[in-house]
């Protein structure tokens, strides 16, 4: 058995090509690029999950002694006797071992793993299947973790992807498929993360019962509107003013170039400007609430007035008379709405380093965060597996490092990690023109959104890094050493042995050289020009900070540094808040205010630090994430309240093998979830959630003194509160445009609704600090109905309002898996978001229509549809 270390993703390959018979040669074959590309388009290749129950085969010393094991199969439809080629592949966790003579896996760099014939090997006969059992660390417990697009590569010719491994688009869902991956069958072998895992599989029985503790919706869709106003009192039910007549704006000292997208929207739902339409008055005016943003609408029978406190707070008004009508309802009841953010920080993360999104993608998702009046983009343009923007003077950063293909020596792209495959030009890849940001800037600044850019640093930069090397290369070929070496991020001789998160081993910019400060200021100077000349000045920007994984130990800069600095840095580990000290400063000196994740930021010295710090907390709460959280806002930090339990829409709505996500936090995290959160109190979710493995868990927020009589860890200082809540869409294995969608909505609208509104049965702060879990009872039973209530009544609201203004936008929201049930020989069919079009099949037949209970017979399956009927959601089966 061969012992290595390796990351990467659970393996999946998939039909490689047959090849015409050729003569030997020694221990080669006569190949061409034509037999190559026929044999990887005809190899079978499937990946099973066999067993996630740790067994004596696992290291004992790696991952807590946990470890899963798969199975690769080959099958050939055709001779092929070379043995000069190797499988490229990318796996997300470590392996432990193999149990194969004939391959051989090792280590590239990153996810990237290559799979060798050894000498015992004697190349591929038709018709016979070759496995590649391996033991890897931890757990698979999504059939997604296997990456597509493996690349076969002989010696001398050109790489081809194995036809197999590629996905496939499912005609009725839309979603992206993986059909060399076989399907999980066993609870106990392949679902659970644990033997005492308590999660529950979100089987259409499940998810019936589920949904039928659901309460009824007892409220009137044209008085109710998300996010949830500060207050809505409607005067009369019975009398309505129609809008379908139009509106007649009257502006007083409103900037009416700043509410144009939010009447273009209301055209698109009927409401258009006209002058014998309904008076519509809209004053600025300090008689509302002082928050920015504020307003108060007045809905009366002749006329509708809005007062609101700036320009966002008019646009923001405009956007509720939006939300209270339908696309075929324009009437609505008299009342009166007045409203203030709770948050002024409400923001949304996409990550396109990973995988690239469409300026498209960038426009229509700003358009609908606006309409729910989030504010903030936090635009992720660089990370280890890509550069996304275009920056003067620096070409490779985006000739080079915005592409992955097939090069491993990087001249051309970086390497095809988080299955890219070959084509340099595929919808993975890409990257945003100085022209492209700009114009994303003017659409965010017309909808009254802040984006805030991150290139992040100084771990997670292998982009970065791989650029500058091939500036190098291409200036010293020029004969311009000075200029070759202004912006290198690496020491050439730095023999450090390290291992990012993502393990990579060399991902982290060199902390001790200048010039890594030179390319920071340079990049700086010019995302903050693009910034200006859009009209939306660059006021902060996010570095990252996050994950630096043991760099700089080895570097002869760094130790030469080390011994010399007058700053009183003595040990590698200090480097790392040095750097991010440094670079806050080169921010201020730009008037640009730094923000980054509190990992990152716990352990930088508060008097190097800026007044104004933005930090992230992405704590776990089953890990006891709130405690830096707590820690960071006692420095008067600007707390945005980032927890993955909810706000990471990268992990599954459902706990389903086939649902899309990651699962390193939580297994399911659906809108409703979010509903419930309660950012300003975070250790009280200990009472009603549940960790990872769907079991209790306590959150001590009491103080904690050490022997020396400092603070350990303890709750908020009294009055200090969170600056906002942002949801964040990671993107690793989130590849196209529709697939991201799909991930952030509907979720989005619970984000938008607790980063608007507080709701009433939420559970007031506990300053003097608390221990929270399942027997505490700070969410009592009363508070716990009242929110059910509501939820019910926001679902309502969605299914039966939002969704169609989505689909009318073109956007590719989630259908839900539905509940079924088949009791006393009946079906019964529920769904989270009543109003969804319903259908079911039995045994693979016709699909029908389902309203009520049904005799059925065999295996059934079932589905929602969207409202449009032009989408189906992915089905569930169950027995008759």
């Amino acid at each position: 058995m061969k012992k290595f270390i390796s990351l990467g993703l659970a393996l999946s390959l998939s039909a490689c090509g047959d090849v015409p018979s050729s003569p030997s040669i020694g221990n080669s074959v006569h190949l061409t690029q034509s037999s190559i590309n026929d044999f990887s388009n005809s190899l079978k290749v499937n990946y099973e999950l066999i067993s996630n129950v740790a067994d004596e085969n696992c290291d004992a010393k790696r991952s807590d002694g946990n470890c899963f094991l798969v199975e690769l199969s080959f099958t050939a439809e055709q001779d092929f006797k070379a043995n000069d080629w190797a499988i490229y592949y990318s796996q997300i966790n470590p392996v432990q071992s193999d149990a194969s003579s004939e391959f051989d896996i090792s280590h590239v760099n990153g996810d990237l793993h290559k799979i060798s014939p050894t000498e015992s090997f004697k190349g591929f006969t038709a018709g016979q299947t070759y496995t590649l059992p391996f033991r890897v660390d931890f757990w698979s417990l999504s059939e997604t973790d296997a990456l597509p697009n493996y690349i076969f590569k002989a010696e001398g010719f050109e790489a081809q992807v194995i036809a197999s491994t590629k996905t496939v688009i499912n005609e009725e869902t839309g979603l992206e498929t993986y059909p060399f991956v076989a399907d999980f069958s066993s609870v106990d072998k392949q679902f659970k993360r644990t033997p005492s895992d308590k999660t529950q599989w979100a089987t259409s029985e499940y998810l019936f019962d589920r949904n039928s503790k659901t309460n009824a919706a007892l409220n009137h869709l044209n008085s109710s509107l998300i996010p949830t106003p500060q207050s809505i009192n409607v005067v009369d039910t019975e009398q309505k003013i129609n809008l379908a007549q139009g509106i007649n704006i009257e502006l007083n000292d409103i900037n009416e170039s700043a509410l144009i997208p939010a009447l273009e929207r209301l055209a698109n739902f009927g409401v258009k400007q006209n002058a014998n339409g309904i008076k519509l008055v809209i004053t600025k005016t300090q008689t509302v609430d002082p928050n920015p943003g504020s307003y108060q609408l007045l809905i009366a029978t002749d006329a509708i007035t809005i007062n609101a406190l700036d320009d966002a707070g008019a646009f923001y008004a405009l956007q509720s008379i939006a939300g209270l009508i339908s696309i075929d309802e324009q009437a609505l009841p008299l009342l009166e709405i007045n409203d203030a953010p709770h948050y002024q920080f409400r923001g949304l993360l996409v990550d396109v380093a990973r995988n690239f999104h469409s300026k498209q993608f960038i426009l229509d998702l700003m358009e609908q965060m606006a309409a729910y009046k989030l504010n903030k983009l936090h635009l992720h343009l660089g990370d280890d597996e890509a550069w996304r923007l275009q920056i003067k003077d620096l070409p490779e950063l985006t000739d080079i490092s915005s592409k992955r293909c097939f090069d491993l020596q990087e001249d051309t792209c970086l390497l095809p990690q988080l299955g890219a495959g070959v084509d340099a030009n595929s919808e993975v890849n890409g990257y945003y023109s100085i022209a492209d940001y700009k114009e994303i800037l003017q659409f965010a600044s017309a909808r009254h959104i802040q984006v805030i850019p991150s290139l992040d640093m100084p771990g997670h930069s292998r982009s970065s890094i791989v650029a500058m090397k091939a500036r190098y290369k291409r200036l010293m070929a020029a004969g311009d050493e000075a200029g070759a070496k202004q912006f290198l991020l690496h020491d050439e001789n730095d023999k450090t042995v390290y291992s990012s998160v993502q393990y990579y081993n060399d991902n982290t910019i060199n902390a001790c050289m200048e010039s890594s400060y030179d390319f920071i200021a340079k990049v700086m100077d010019e995302v903050k020009a693009m910034h200006a000349d859009a009209g939306q000045p660059l006021t902060r920007y996010h570095i990252g900070a996050d994950e630096t994984a043991g760099a700089w130990v080895k570097s002869p800069i760094c130790e030469e540094f080390l011994a010399n600095n007058k700053q009183g840095i003595t040990k590698a580990d200090q480097l790392g808040s040095y750097f991010i000290e440094r670079v806050a400063k080169i921010l201020s000196d730009r008037d640009i205010e730094t923000a980054g994740w509190n990992d990152g930021m716990m352990h930088t010295n508060v008097d190097n630090m800026p007044k104004v710090v933005q930090a992230n907390s992405w704590g776990v709460l089953s890990w006891q994430g709130h405690k830096e959280a707590h820690e960071l806002a006692n420095r008067n930090w600007d707390i945005v309240v980032s927890t993955p339990d909810v706000t990471y829409f990268d992990f599954p709505y459902e706990a389903d093998p086939k649902e899309h996500g990651y699962y390193w936090a939580i297994r399911h995290s659906n809108t409703e979830k979010l509903f419930q959160f309660m950012p300003d109190n975070l250790p009280v979710h200990a009472e009603f959630w549940l960790d990872r493995e769907d079991k209790p868990f306590t959150i001590d927020d009491s103080l904690k003194i050490s022997k020396d009589g400092e603070i350990e860890s303890g709750p908020l200082a009294t009055g200090k509160k969170f600056a906002g809540v942002q949801g964040q869409l990671w993107s690793e294995n989130t590849r196209n445009d529709n697939l991201a969608e799909y991930k952030i909505f509907p979720r989005l609208f619970s984000l938008a609704e607790r980063a608007w509104h507080k709701a009433d049965w939420s559970v007031d702060y506990k300053y003097h600090g608390d221990i929270y879990s399942q027997k505490s009872n700070n969410f009592t039973q009363d508070m716990q109905a009242v929110r059910d209530q509501q939820w019910a009544n926001f679902a309502n609201i969605l299914a039966n309002k939002e969704f169609a203004k989505l689909e009318q936008a073109d956007i590719f929201y989630r259908i839900p898996t539905v509940g079924a049930k088949v009791i006393d020989g009946e079906l019964h069919i529920n769904n989270t978001f009543n109003g969804l079009p319903l259908e079911y099949r039995a045994e693979q037949g016709e699909w029908q229509s389902w309203s009520k209970p049904v005799k059925v017979s065999g295996n059934i399956e079932v589905r929602a549809r969207s409202l449009d009927l032009k989408r189906a959601g992915r089905s569930l089966f169950l027995k008759g």
